[in-house]
């Protein structure tokens, strides 16, 4: 469900290669395998167009020579990177999104295209930055030789560091994804972002410790990025140490609680004495 939506969210040019299909959403029941991309969905993402695409009309249907719906993607991602670069110095603003149009040979007045404007930037960068995950993921053998904490904490570094550049303006970025009209859409893209890296950690579960895990890594992904904010050291080390502490910690709750629901199977199945002692004893805190 989650990399279907990736697939709509993504703009064609940064999502040239087939996305797998993700877990389900957090409102829908978990599912085994994640190869199940039907036909109708498929069809669904091809014909939905972002609420920016109607900025590119007047050149797509110009250029006959082409696919005009691959056309506008590809505009659309130029613009979109174009503004990103100007981030850094002018903020999450109108002012960066009309740098990035002269940049590009654009009217300025392309910006009043975008209903939502800095919030459309800060969802392309979310975007673009699952991509690239994604394709390290895809491509870098060696995470496959870590344990799992080991690259859970690995993963999401290595998208935390993609934010390294615009740290002083996230703040911004938080406070416009924080927005009302806003909320759904980052919820959902942090919420692919969680599922994705549990995947890449080798989890396949279906049933309630889907929505436990995923919750646990969103809690710890959200902490750590605000600690990341107030990091002075070089290259974040003391945000690297925080992170990787709270994983451990993670994983070793998970480990304790599997250790409980075996004992509580255990009293069930009629152990009693000293067992079922422990358990209760656990149970009431």
């Amino acid at each position: 469900m989650y990399r279907s939506a990736a697939r709509r969210l993504l703009p064609a040019a940064i999502s040239r290669r087939t996305l797998r299909l993700g877990s389900p959403t957090p409102f829908s029941a978990p599912i085994a395998h994640r190869a199940s991309f039907s036909a109708g969905t498929t069809e669904n993402a091809q014909n939905h167009k972002p609420e920016y695409a109607a900025a590119f009309n007047s050149s797509t249907s110009s250029d006959e020579g082409r696919n005009p719906r691959a056309h506008w993607q590809e505009e659309q991602a130029r613009v979109l990177h174009a503004w990103l670069g100007h981030v850094i110095r002018l903020g999450w603003t109108d002012a960066a999104m009309v740098a990035g149009a002269k940049e590009v040979g654009l009217s300025p007045s392309i910006v009043g295209s975008f209903p939502r404007k800095e919030a459309a930037l800060v969802e392309f960068f979310m975007d673009d930055s699952l991509q690239k995950l994604i394709d390290i993921i895809d491509t870098k053998k060696d995470l496959k030789n870590l344990i799992p904490s080991h690259r859970v904490s690995k993963l999401v570094r290595i998208r935390l560091e993609m934010q390294a550049p615009y740290i002083s303006k996230w703040p911004q970025a938080l406070s416009i994804q924080a927005q009302p009209s806003n909320i759904s859409t980052s919820f959902k893209q942090r919420a692919m972002l969680v599922d994705e890296i549990w995947h890449a950690a080798g989890d396949e579960a279906t049933d309630t410790d889907w929505y436990v895990k995923r919750t646990v890594l969103g809690g710890i992904y959200s902490t750590t990025e605000l600690y990341m904010l107030t990091d002075t050291f070089p290259d974040f080390q003391d945000t690297w140490a925080f992170l990787d502490e709270r994983v451990r910690d993670a994983f070793d709750l998970k480990k304790t609680l599997q250790e409980v629901k075996y004992l509580a199977e255990a009293v069930r199945a009629g152990m009693g004495g000293p067992a079922q002692g422990f358990v209760k004893k656990i149970l009431q805190g």
